[in-house]
């Protein structure tokens, strides 16, 4: 049995999906320590000028550790209008956007109090997408190193994922070349209902 342990992010990376669709047991990190400049509060889409990234303003905490699941999302910015105008500047033309876009709108209506509540309904959302059952764990103490599962907490870190995938159809791919290892809306979007086949047949 296949048992991983991956952080909660916004929508996550292509990467992060993989993991989640060839596991049989998903536990998410619920325990750490929040770090800034990771996919935590952040995902990569492929805008008309390129990679973008789409970062989601948080509350800073007077401490200097602050658990990620005690996080609170900063409602002086409208933030949400934004990355929904930006996935639409980039995706509005992709085959499956608008099949899509019902699902995906309510998201951004939302207010949220919490960053870890939004993570996790973009994951819940999207895994309707794609076809693939939203089932988990949670940890309740956090463990620099486990041996019971295997810890992909790692791919937290975008810019450290070094995670490469088959190229597939991009919007602007015929401009800019393939961009690999975005947030998982650009894979749904670009090929919808085969997206869960694609994630299946990536190696990690």
């Amino acid at each position: 049995m296949k048992n991983i342990l991956i952080h909660p992010s916004y929508f996550p990376s292509v990467s992060h999906f993989v993991a989640m669709t060839q596991s049989d047991l998903v536990t998410f990190e619920m325990d750490d320590n929040f770090q800034k400049q990771t996919n935590r509060n952040r995902m990569y889409i492929y805008s008309p000028n390129g990679i973008q990234l789409l970062n989601i303003p948080i509350k800073h905490s007077k401490t200097a550790h602050q658990k990620t699941k005690e996080v609170q999302l900063e409602t002086a910015f409208d933030w949400q209008k934004q990355h929904f105008k930006s996935l639409e500047a980039a995706y509005r033309t992709s085959p499956f956007f608008e099949y899509f876009e019902d699902a995906i709108r309510p998201i951004f209506e939302k207010k949220h109090e919490f960053l870890m509540d939004l993570n996790f309904e973009t994951m819940s959302v999207v895994s309707k997408c794609l076809g693939l059952e939203f089932d988990y764990n949670e940890t309740s103490e956090y463990f620099h190193e486990v041996t019971d599962k295997i810890d992909f907490r790692n791919l937290i870190n975008g810019k450290k994922d070094v995670s490469e995938f088959a190229p597939y159809t991009q919007v602007f791919g015929e401009k800019h070349g393939y961009l690999n290892n975005l947030s998982i809306l650009d894979l749904l979007f670009n090929e919808g209902r085969y997206a869960l086949d694609y994630l299946q047949k990536q190696p990690l």
